[in-house]
């Protein structure tokens, strides 16, 4: 995450630095000039920026009218009664200074969720990912995509009508970029595309292609209810252990 901290008090820069730097992957650039930080985030577009509200030259507020909605910000200021018309703005969070860390963790954790949110929308609004493989970007339709299975720290795209694609990544994380609405986590090691189911038994699926994948024990009751919500599901449970 990159964030930017605007406050005309250089103490209160300090702590939020080392905060960020105690949770790890943040990175904080700081500014006591709230102009000189306005044209950075319009340069950079951070994902977060850290507001202090009562400041020499420009409210904290008035700053946060002018930043691009696209960006999340979180309040950070001594004065408890500017709260309301933070989140009138639409503020992911506001920080009574003094704030601690965990306070500090739970408001940036927030903004974490929100951007998981927003690249999961994106992701929905769109038919297609990419991917590195081979030192290369590769475009994958998700209608192009029959199965995906685990190998260790890859994962392995199975096309219709293509060569499969190996790329590094967690079964958790393509999981996340997949629409629900197509795709389902059928085992530890597989996810299917729905479309490209032909028959299923308690056991296993069969995919067009010819392909069979085993159903888990684990996954079981959440592919029964998922096809039975369609109209076309076996009344049994799956009996398979892994």
């Amino acid at each position: 995450m990159r964030c930017i901290a605007i406050d005309d008090e250089p103490i209160a820069l300090n702590i939020i630095s080392e905060f960020a730097r105690r949770m790890g992957n943040i990175s904080v650039e700081t500014f006591t000039n709230p102009l000189k930080a306005l044209e950075e985030i319009r340069r950079s577009k951070p994902d977060i920026v850290f507001i202090d509200i009562e400041m020499k030259g420009m409210n904290g507020l008035e700053l946060a009218r002018i930043i691009s909605s696209d960006v999340m910000f979180i309040f950070t200021t001594a004065y408890a009664q500017f709260a309301l018309d933070g989140f009138e703005l639409n503020a992911i969070d506001f920080l009574h200074k003094p704030f601690s860390f965990n306070r500090f963790e739970v408001a940036v954790s927030k903004a974490i969720r929100q951007k998981d949110l927003q690249e999961r929308a994106r992701h929905a609004e769109e038919d297609f990912f990419i991917v590195k493989s081979e030192y290369k970007n590769i475009k994958i339709s998700y209608a192009d995509i029959s199965f995906i299975e685990a190998l260790n720290n890859y994962i392995k795209i199975h096309l219709n009508h293509e060569r499969p694609v190996m790329t590094q990544m967690s079964m958790k994380n393509i999981e996340e970029i997949l629409p629900e609405s197509t795709f389902i986590r059928v085992h530890k090691s597989f996810i299917v595309n729905k479309t490209a189911i032909i028959s299923f038994t308690k056991n296993d699926i069969t995919l067009a292609g010819n392909h069979t994948i085993p159903i888990g024990r684990a996954y079981s009751a959440n592919f029964a209810c998922c096809m039975n919500n369609t109209g076309n599901a076996d009344k049994q449970q799956p009996n398979e252990n892994n």
